[in-house]
């Protein structure tokens, strides 16, 4: 493999999907998203790139293993019993598979993301 391959996401072309949470997911406000999936592998495991979320709440159900790096703006994130972590720029963490709760953005917020689907 060459040196070609590496996915630089500061000059990756990638256009943007526009998607917002399934209706019955969303708890409040207009959470429009956009996604710039700057890689997805062959078998279709694995995945990275950079998203961006308006202020709004859902609900979330993980089935893949994703690590995050918030760039911009504030989150939070809670599971079922209503335990809450705020996350702002310069956090990194990971939200394993089977993870449910919410997510809400209180401020407009940017993250990068590498997934991992373990099928």
């Amino acid at each position: 493999m060459s040196i070609a391959t590496i996915i630089d996401f500061a000059q990756a072309l990638t256009e943007a999907e526009s998607y917002r949470p399934a209706a019955e997911k969303i708890i409040k406000g207009e959470p429009d998203q956009l996604i710039y999936n700057h890689y997805a592998s062959p078998c279709g495991q694995f995945a990275a790139g950079v998203w961006e979320g308006a202020v709004g709440q859902w609900q979330v159900h993980y089935t893949e293993h994703e690590y995050c790096e918030i760039v911009q703006g504030v989150s939070v994130l809670r599971d079922e019993a209503g335990e809450a972590k705020t996350l702002r720029a310069g956090d990194r963490f990971v939200i394993p598979a089977g993870f449910k709760g919410t997510w809400e953005v209180l401020e407009p917020c940017r993250k990068i993301y590498a997934l991992f689907e373990s099928k």
